[in-house]
């Protein structure tokens, strides 16, 4: 499986799992010219952008270590950007998610980051 392959699977993984978690999925792979958002949801009554990041191996670190500052940045320029364009969801509180599938175990674990760039803990 490439490393494309492998995206698409985990964030499939991570739909499946907001989804049973109580999430509403807006839009998958939202993207534009600046970047990518990988899953817009709603949690009640509250916008979340989640990143998902799926290793198969922690050669090059842990996922959540590829979720640097200007990746921050980057998605909160994109998830404004996607406010504008919905302008109907303006007013909802956001948040931004992150979902990590770690396929280094079997079955694969997957930990839920909520609120990810303020202080994050995994579910």
């Amino acid at each position: 499986m490439n490393r494309t392959q492998l995206g698409r699977r985990g964030e499939e993984q991570a739909a499946q799992y907001l989804q049973a978690q109580g999430y509403i999925i807006l839009t998958r792979n939202w993207r534009r010219r600046e970047g990518e958002i990988d899953v817009v949801a709603l949690e009640g009554d509250t916008l979340a952008f989640v990143e998902v990041k799926t290793r198969r191996t922690h050669t090059f670190g842990a996922p959540e270590e590829s979720i640097d500052a200007r990746k921050q940045t980057q998605l909160a320029r994109l998830a404004q950007r996607y406010i504008d364009e919905n302008p109907q969801l303006a007013f909802r509180a956001c948040r931004f998610d992150v979902v990590i599938i770690d396929s280094t175990t079997r079955p694969a674990q997957v930990r839920l980051y909520r609120n990810a760039f303020d202080a994050p803990t995994a579910e």
